[in-house]
């Protein structure tokens, strides 16, 4: 907040295009008028600080409501992104992910009581590395299984990675893709194909235009959360979007 209010300070002492016009005397009686009005009033600051603040976040959620317009099938019909819970839900819950990442773990339990509980979510999954070649190592993984044997099978790895303890290498994804049934060799081909990174780096490039620079970020329907929020956040929201 300081640096909004220095600038506001600075705008009511006299840095204005009237304050230019004026004589030297005539800028110094104005600025020292305003400063002792403001230090007779100080609320007046809190309130304009308000406001500011009002008009940046309804700037800020109309920008976001554009870009979600914008980029409408990429975030909720994109082929290459998982799908799950109901899928003729009434509302759409998508969430990029890092295997890596603390809060995608910590949301990870929550968002699967939000939608099992609610019963009329649709649940869509953006893998989204970007905490090192480990997160990337279990995009590729996932994505790989995914091809490989499809979207039940897909669901359990990812499940396994958002838990996975210890370093996610090569022979602990090759442990673990023998310790669901499927065959080790064959996903590590998979992950080195280049229509594997080609979902990655379509991810990215969706992150970027949509401003996301962190994990968890979620798209409820019209919503846009950059960052964790708990369940009873996301049960509101949800109410919220239902209400229209």
């Amino acid at each position: 907040m300081r640096a909004p209010l220095f600038g506001l300070i600075a705008l009511l002492l006299g840095t204005t295009a009237v304050c230019a016009e004026m004589t030297d005397a005539e800028r110094d009686a104005f600025r020292a008028e305003v400063r002792a009005y403001l230090m007779d009033n100080p609320e007046v600051l809190v309130e304009a600080m308000t406001v500011l603040q009002d008009r940046q976040e309804n700037q800020s959620a109309a920008r976001d409501q554009q870009i979600l317009t914008d980029n409408a099938a990429q975030i909720f019909a994109d082929p290459n992104s998982w799908v799950g819970g109901n899928l003729d839900g009434d509302i759409t819950v998508v969430e990029f992910t890092d295997y890596r990442c603390g809060y995608c773990r910590k949301a990870h339990d929550e968002v699967a009581e939000l939608v099992s509980s609610d019963g009329n979510i649709r649940f869509i999954l953006k893998e989204f590395p970007i905490l090192g070649e480990q997160s990337l190592l279990s995009s590729q993984f996932a994505i790989s299984v995914r091809q490989l044997y499809g979207d039940d099978a897909y669901k359990t790895a990812h499940d396994a990675l958002i838990t996975l303890r210890g370093d996610a290498t090569s022979e602990t994804l090759a442990r673990l893709a023998a310790d669901l049934g499927h065959d080790a060799s064959a996903i590590a081909q998979q992950m080195k194909k280049p229509e594997v990174m080609a979902i990655i780096e379509a991810n990215h490039a969706l992150a970027t235009t949509m401003e996301i620079n962190g994990t968890p970020t979620f798209v409820i329907n019209g919503t846009l959360l950059r960052g964790y929020v708990p369940l009873d956040g996301m049960r509101q929201i949800v109410k919220e979007q239902r209400a229209g």
